[in-house]
């Protein structure tokens, strides 16, 4: 209520008169910081470069973010690439998986899918699930559109005659199988990481593809890669693709070795057009994996 007083209006709150001038100046301070917010004010030029930054880093903080939570909550899963384990199947190169819709891939962070082990992520906010099906589509190679290098006829040969990969490494059906099927294996991958594991097969080696060395109490050894191992007994796959199912009280010594038994010289053995052959094959190769798979497996969860 407003009381006049000699020349001056005053409110009554509660029984206290307060000047209506007090009363009036926030109201001021707030009209005035609207209007230099509105016309720029003196120092905007200078606030202006710091949010141009901020603007600029969000792609990438958007990609940490999504590589973050992936790791951190579908990993355990689903595996740090992507491929599949033990508790959840492969996301990366399964051709259901694939051709899921960005918005149907949020529909299942969100609500789960009912009967199977998938949870439900709704506790993710919107913005976190979007950077996990961002992050997912860079495992599966959406980002890599550049055309590819190299030949992939002349890779095809390298792999099967002159480099003999296809003593260890098969390829639909051809091939040895003492290290793994690559018919897939470019699937969801870039040229980058393709190229890197033929040159540099030790960096961040999987502890499943390490060489075990077993020596035996006669002096002789075995070497290749463990299958099936328990505390007692290990079967043992040698590059001959003999499997020696092996007691490990009667060896003198079981190594692991943090190495794997492919060679780590074939960037010197190969030139970088070989090189380039040789991952444009494997490429050709995980495409017509797809293409088979698409047609062969069922449309099932």
């Amino acid at each position: 209520m407003l009381t006049f007083i000699g020349r001056k209006y005053v409110s009554k709150i509660d029984g206290n008169v307060v000047p209506a001038a007090y009363i009036r100046r926030p109201i001021w301070f707030l009209l005035t910081a609207a209007l230099l917010f509105l016309t720029g004010g003196t120092g905007a030029s200078s606030q202006d470069k710091p949010a141009a930054t901020t603007t600029s880093k969000k792609g990438g903080d958007n990609a940490t973010t999504g590589k973050r939570t992936y790791s951190a909550s579908c990993a355990g899963c689903h595996g740090l690439d992507g491929r599949g384990g033990e508790r959840a199947p492969d996301i990366v190169t399964r051709p259901q998986v694939r051709q899921l819709s960005d918005a149907a891939l949020l529909q299942i962070l969100q609500n789960g899918v009912p009967n199977t082990s998938m949870p439900s992520f709704r506790f993710l906010d919107s913005k976190t699930r979007r950077s996990v099906v961002a992050y997912l589509r860079t495992l599966q190679g959406a980002a890599s559109n550049v055309k590819l290098a190299g030949n992939s006829e002349r890779g095809k040969e390298i792999f099967f005659k002159k480099n003999s990969c296809s003593d260890c490494h098969m390829v639909h059906g051809q091939g040895g199988f003492f290290a793994s099927d690559l018919s897939g294996y470019a699937a969801g991958r870039s040229q980058e990481s393709a190229r890197d594991a033929i040159v540099s097969p030790n960096r961040d080696l999987d502890p499943r593809r390490r060489t075990v060395v077993a020596t035996l109490t006669n002096g002789s050894s075995l070497e290749g890669l463990a299958r099936n191992e328990d505390n007692f007994s290990l079967q043992l796959l040698t590059p001959d693709g003999a499997v020696h199912l092996l007691s490990k009280s009667s060896l003198a010594s079981l190594t692991y070795r943090d190495q794997s038994p492919m060679p780590a010289d074939y960037g010197v053995k190969l030139s970088a057009a070989e090189l380039d052959d040789l991952v444009n094959f494997l490429f050709a190769s995980a495409e017509k994996n797809s293409n088979r798979n698409s047609k062969e497996e069922p449309d099932d969860n």
